[in-house]
């Protein structure tokens, strides 16, 4: 008998945004989800690994995670953790006066993970966050949106990429696609042009995924598509035919098809159950 996904919901109904201390207790958790929202974790200190969806990664003092709410994640943690964790829902986006807010969030969220070169700053406004979204009924709208928007300028700025860890070949021609992949600012839905860009075939690309990763070339590529078409559908206004034609789509039907398939919703659908 297969036990259900976990949903973790760490946010009142009724509020649009979150900001703690990450919880110094947390050592091993189940795979989970999240329920409708965008999470960033900042670890100042710890160590062990964490985990989300198909990578795993080694956990080095300075990180900043990024969960998206269609993601599964855990950790195996071996040190007590030190950090703050960020809980925003679309609706804070849609509210939010300053559209540079929803820029960056498309940005960064478009990483796993990042290692920040400078942390000191980063603190001091987690802090202040803490400070002001916990008196937001008395505090301005505007002065948590100016400090989140400082944060995420600060994560865009101040982060580097950092690897994945223990599981993966870094030598490997799927292990390459997929770094490709995670590089792209603007993704097109062709396992031949990737192919082209590793001077293999497509036939050669699709057996080493097989080889490497036990899924065809398409399906990893599928994977970068949904999760770019859903940050598309979650942190811009662009229309479905304006997202299609964006991931080289030959027309707007086929992309709804394809969304569906591998989300169970289609574009319009899934934009509208985040609302």
């Amino acid at each position: 008998m297969s036990m259900p996904i976990i949903v973790k919901n760490k946010i009142q109904e009724n509020r649009m945004l979150k900001v703690s201390p990450f919880r110094k207790g947390v050592r091993i958790t189940a795979p989970h989800k999240h329920n409708s929202y965008f999470e960033i974790i900042y670890l100042s200190s710890g160590s062990g690994f964490h985990y989300i969806d198909s990578q795993d990664f080694e956990i080095f003092p300075n990180s900043v995670f990024f969960v998206r709410k269609e993601q599964m994640h855990y950790w195996e943690l071996t040190s007590e953790p030190e950090g703050y964790v960020a809980i925003i829902k679309k609706g804070f986006i849609d509210q939010s006066i300053d559209k540079e807010i929803s820029r960056l969030l498309l940005q960064l969220s478009r990483n796993a993970v990042l290692q920040l070169k400078n942390a000191a700053a980063l603190n001091k406004i987690f802090q202040l966050l803490v400070d002001e979204v916990d008196v937001a009924d008395h505090s301005s709208h505007t002065v948590v949106e100016g400090l989140l928007k400082a944060l995420l300028g600060k994560i865009q700025s101040e982060g580097e990429l950092l690897p994945a860890g223990r599981k993966q070949d870094g030598n490997g021609l799927c292990y390459q696609f997929r770094e490709i992949l995670s590089q792209e600012k603007q993704l097109k839905n062709s396992v031949a042009h990737y192919a082209g860009k590793l001077n293999t075939s497509p036939q050669n690309l699709n057996l080493a995924c097989k080889k490497e990763m036990n899924i065809s070339a398409s399906v990893v590529l599928s994977e970068f598509i949904i999760n770019e078409a859903k940050r598309l559908l979650i942190y811009t206004d662009n229309t479905v035919a304006e997202i299609s034609f964006g991931l080289s789509f030959n027309d707007a039907s086929h992309f709804v098809k394809y969304f569906k398939r591998f989300t169970g919703f289609t574009p319009q659908n899934y934009r509208a159950s985040l609302v």
